[in-house]
């Protein structure tokens, strides 16, 4: 017994990457090797995903580099509208619970941070009217000077209330 080929089949084969036709009994492009479709498949248009559309507008000047914190938003939603003003320029960026405002009965409430790849920054505060970043005094560690002031001062206060308490415990 004969087996009936599909209708599909009796259709030429197209090539999606460069438009030509073959017959149904070929499996690759003889031009460009690439895989063939049937003639609907190719001709239909591919539904865009919202990830995909999102990527298309990103500009590549603005993705090197790693994550800054460029604004912060009260809540989820003044979040998401900063990501679409960046985004609207060109700019990727993600958000995350500001560090200490972990609430899981309320998951859209709380700050968030908007993160920008370090070579979008000055775009991205452009963009949000944010300005120059305030240059601060760092020490060699990265942190500000004032912490490392208020951490000496601590310290002394701390070994001169166990000296305070050694004394009184010696003479009193």
């Amino acid at each position: 017994m004969r087996r009936r080929e599909p209708e599909a089949a009796a259709e030429p084969l197209l090539c999606v990457s460069c438009h030509a036709t073959a017959p149904p009994t070929e499996r690759f492009c003889p031009r460009c090797g690439t895989p063939l479709v049937h003639g609907r498949a190719a001709a239909a248009p591919r539904p865009i995903g919202e990830a995909r559309e999102r990527a298309r507008k990103i500009k590549p000047q603005y993705g090197e580099g790693h994550l800054v914190r460029v604004a912060a938003a009260r809540h989820q939603a003044e979040a998401e509208l900063l990501q679409g003003m960046l985004l609207e320029e060109g700019i990727p960026s993600m958000t995350r619970r500001t560090r200490g405002f972990d609430v899981p009965d309320f998951l859209a409430a709380g700050p968030r941070d908007i993160l920008v790849p370090a070579s979008g920054e000055a775009a991205a505060r452009d963009v949000l009217g944010l300005g120059a970043v305030p240059e601060v005094a760092a020490t060699a560690s990265g942190r500000a000077t004032w912490t490392r002031a208020l951490a000496v001062a601590l310290a002394v206060l701390v070994v001169a209330m166990v000296a305070a308490g050694v004394l009184s415990a010696v003479f009193g």
